[in-house]
């Protein structure tokens, strides 16, 4: 007789296969959605802003940094796009991240940027995923797992703080580094990093302070007989402002999704996600009655209210109640009332035939029966008090995502 689950307290013999011990959330599919929200992704508009990157790029290899699910348009479709299109590698900040790429069938090289390990260098090994060390310490566990599972030579990449002071070999302790790398055969050395802190700035004096830096640690690594077969630290913003940056490979994010950073500016790129909802409730609302919790609106006037179902559980932000706007028939409708959890309101009044089932934008361009505008990813984080990132990233994975091919 077989020995009861331990999670489960039944039989083990009706399992096709056995639990993984992580249960993993699974992205709601479009083809099971019923609430008309949704992201749409448009993968020309993906592909058109690499080529764009890889222009800027000239020689040096292009990266893509698909961190936080692919900056919230869904990391393992993004990935395949991108694969298929030439991109030379792939990184990541977590190896949950990478393992979710692996798992999907991604072939191409990924670099684990975040740092982070914990106990689980086995899943770099199994999974193929290439790890950015910064201590002694990770290389020496590393290399310990590489013995102990009897796997191949394993290529790392070291990273070097020269001034964001938040990962990375202090440059006094680089020495140090490629010593204990030095005596690690289990080890490869294949690529040195950073991480330029203001290249998204109108000035270069700060890339130009770090890459000196850069440069110091490349000369003593070197001086020890260990010279990386790529060197890297331009994010999106230096690929397109600083020449000097680019070296052996790039690692472009935000821009592979058509926002331009910071003080730098590319009128080229094409946004790639639009987020799309439809009007389901209009309503009169009387001069003096109260809107949404709080009522912190009131109508002044009659006042015709719709309603849309997308609040801030989806990554419609509660700090633009009562300042934000939403395009109904190409036109701007302002948001009235908090923001809740689940759904929204906005004034129609203006939006002549405004009525249920209107397709609703908040962020990406509407052609309407009254005009043409766009909410953009950079004007809603301006508002907001924030960046363009923190905006895509906040979309939530109950979001369902529609990829396009236009």
């Amino acid at each position: 007789m077989e020995a009861p689950h331990p999670l489960l307290g039944g039989m083990t013999s009706a399992l096709a296969t056995p639990l993984p011990r992580v249960l993993r959330p699974r992205r709601a599919l479009p083809a099971s959605s019923v609430r008309p929200t949704r992201a749409e992704v448009n993968l020309a508009h993906l592909r058109h802003n690499l080529h764009v990157v890889e222009r800027h790029a000239g020689d040096a290899q292009v990266w893509a940094v698909l961190k936080a699910d692919g900056y919230g348009h869904g990391a393992k479709a993004v990935a395949r796009t991108l694969e298929r299109a030439g991109v030379k590698g792939i990184c990541v900040a977590l190896l949950e991240e990478g393992v979710e790429l692996r798992e999907a069938g991604i072939k191409a090289p990924i670099l684990v940027m975040g740092s982070y390990y914990g106990r689980a260098y086995g899943e770099l090994l199994r999974h193929e995923l290439t790890p950015v060390l910064s201590d002694v310490g990770q290389l020496h566990a590393l290399a310990e797992e590489v013995r102990f599972t009897g796997g191949e030579v394993t290529p790392v990449h070291l990273k070097v703080d020269t001034g964001m002071a938040r990962l990375g070999a202090l440059p006094r302790d680089v020495q140090a580094l490629g010593e204990a790398l030095r005596s690690l055969p289990e080890l490869r050395f294949e690529g040195l990093m950073t991480h330029l802190a203001c290249a998204d700035l109108s000035t270069a004096e700060g890339v130009t302070e770090q890459l000196s830096l850069f440069e110091e640690a490349t000369r003593t690594l070197a001086a020890l007989g260990l010279t990386a077969r790529v060197r890297h630290a331009a994010n999106s913003a230096a690929v397109l402002s600083s020449p000097a940056s680019r070296l052996d490979m790039v690692r472009p994010g935000v821009a592979l999704f058509g926002v331009a950073p910071g003080e730098v500016g590319c009128p080229d790129l094409r946004p790639v996600m639009s987020i799309k909802s439809e009007l389901i409730s209009v309503r009169d609302v009387q001069p003096g009655q109260g809107v949404g919790y709080g009522w912190s609106f009131r109508a002044e006037k009659l006042t015709r209210v719709a309603t849309l179902p997308m609040g801030y559980a989806d990554g419609l932000s509660r700090a633009l109640s009562n300042r934000g706007h939403v395009l109904v028939r190409g036109r701007r409708a302002p948001i009235v009332g908090v923001v809740s959890m689940d759904m929204t309101m906005v004034d129609v009044t203006d939006i002549p035939g405004a009525e249920v089932g209107d397709e609703v934008v908040l962020m990406g361009t509407q052609k309407g029966l009254l005009g043409e505008d766009t909410l953009s990813a950079a004007e809603i984080a301006e508002q907001l008090g924030t960046i363009p990132w923190e905006v895509l990233t906040a979309v939530s994975r109950r979001v369902p995502r529609f990829y396009r091919e236009p």
